[in-house]
């Protein structure tokens, strides 16, 4: 059985739908890769995967000897956070509610 080592960010703002597209890509790649991928990729959700990436590599090494270059990311996901609830006035005196999302994202690095 392979160790997993994770580091999580919760409540983020940003939404649960647009931080897995960023998930989706790292997913399965080496972390040297995956870093190089975030770097260049503009969305507002890359600068969060990095440093929680290089958060999980940190947690790697200070808990076990582990080789960096054979990390790989071997789960990503993202659950949705609390709501923030807000209204937004509207025509005639109504006003309708808009959610606004946050995450929970989640990277677990194992050695391959």
């Amino acid at each position: 059985m392979e160790r997993l080592y994770q580091a999580v960010l919760r409540n983020t703002r940003i939404a649960p739908r647009k931080a897995r597209l960023v998930a989706d890509l790292v997913r399965g790649m080496p972390v040297a890769v995956a870093l190089d991928a975030l770097r260049v990729t503009h969305k507002k959700a890359s600068p969060l995967f990095s440093k929680l990436i290089q958060s999980a590599m940190a947690n790697a090494t200070s808990t076990a000897t582990v080789d960096i270059d054979r990390l790989v990311v071997q789960e990503a996901y993202v659950n949705e956070g609390e709501k923030l609830k807000r209204y937004l006035p509207r025509a005639q005196g109504r006003a309708t509610q808009v959610k606004k999302r946050s995450s929970h994202i989640v990277i677990k690095l194992a050695e391959i």
